[in-house]
């Protein structure tokens, strides 16, 4: 079933009429490019996306419309050979349908709540992604401990963590998909690391204290602040917005051998403001001769700012703070002027 949801709110500009896909597979070199050459073949516009990435695993909530109308797409045909190539793509690599999913959404659920969703109940928590991610450093790796407060009946969650924007929402997001309730907390800082103290029990009632379950909480919420963690490089991009202009920056990332491990998508007026986090294909950081030819195939047809993300503790104190949130008013200024 499809439906249309008017007035959706991403970010914080105003969509309107679209069709919202939901998307989740194995993670592969050049997966996103070949998404969006799919939607582009259609003449189907991307309005706004969020992509993360995890544990080899990829889940995307993307917002369309037809090309021609500028309304949500409701061609019964387009919508049916769109979803037989997109499910095609997505078990291209060998995968047993099982592991592959996509849908159209027709709820509202927030776009990060949603991502946390579909990546938790494809038990991307599963595994060692640590050996699955050479560039993540392991003294950024949270530090999660749970005890029992007996005379409460609670089970508290310490957790030590590099600090960032909405790493509370993550965390929230993953305990209440798990059944807790969180009775209070304590949050706090100590330089760039964030303090957090959560008072949890069961949705039923019970206090769980099973060795196995403490295990499983522990491993869902290192999953939670890992899906969002970024580092390397951002390509920050700002283009006048048409369709098939996904298709051509994804396809141009992967010819040069960069892989994206997070990505961005809005569109503000006419104006298509897009951010990739990205490694190369091995996951290791980005040469900087790559970015250079990078700037020089697109940086001619549109703004391409680069920022490398701060992957040490040392850098953190330097900078005061982890700039992984997007800020794209300058580079819109610019390519306006």
């Amino acid at each position: 079933m499809l439906k249309s949801l008017p007035g959706k709110r991403v970010g914080v500009n105003n969509i309107g009429d679209y069709t919202a896909i939901e998307l989740i597979g194995r993670d592969r070199p050049g997966l996103l490019s070949e998404i969006f050459a799919v939607l582009s073949d259609l003449h189907i516009n991307v309005v706004a996306a969020e992509v993360w990435t995890h544990n080899r695993r990829i889940a995307c909530v993307l917002y369309v419309n037809d090309d021609s109308t500028i309304h949500n797409v409701n061609d019964a045909s387009r919508l049916s050979s769109l979803e037989e190539q997109l499910k095609n793509i997505l078990c291209g690599c060998g995968d047993d349908e099982t592991l592959a999913h996509m849908s159209f959404s027709v709820g509202s659920t927030h776009v990060d709540r949603r991502l946390h969703q579909l990546l938790f109940a494809d038990r991307d928590y599963e595994g060692n992604c640590l050996k699955t991610e050479p560039d993540y450093s392991t003294s950024l790796k949270p530090n999660i401990t749970i005890d029992r407060c007996e005379e409460k009946r609670y089970l508290v969650v310490n957790v030590r963590s590099k600090d960032r924007p909405k790493l509370m929402f993550d965390i929230v997001c993953t305990l209440t998909d798990m059944q807790y309730v969180v009775s209070h907390a304590t949050i706090s800082s100590d330089g760039p690391y964030a303090l957090q103290e959560y008072y949890i029990r069961r949705m039923d009632g019970c206090t769980v204290d099973i060795e196995g379950e403490r295990e499983k909480v522990i491993k869902c919420l290192e999953a939670a602040i890992r899906r969002r963690v970024s580092e390397g490089l951002s390509l920050e991009l700002c283009a006048k917005d048409r369709v098939g202009l996904l298709s051509d920056v994804t396809r141009v990332l992967r010819e040069n051998g960069l892989s994206v491990m997070r990505a961005g998508v809005t569109t503000v007026g006419d104006q298509a403001i897009h951010v990739f986090y990205v490694s190369d294909a091995a996951g290791n950081p980005v040469d900087m001769k790559t970015i250079e030819g990078l700037r020089q195939e697109i940086g001619h047809k549109m703004m391409l700012n680069v920022k490398k993300v701060p992957t040490n503790t040392k850098s953190l104190e330097s900078s005061g703070w982890d700039k992984t949130s997007f800020f794209f008013g300058s580079l819109l200024e610019k390519f306006r002027s």
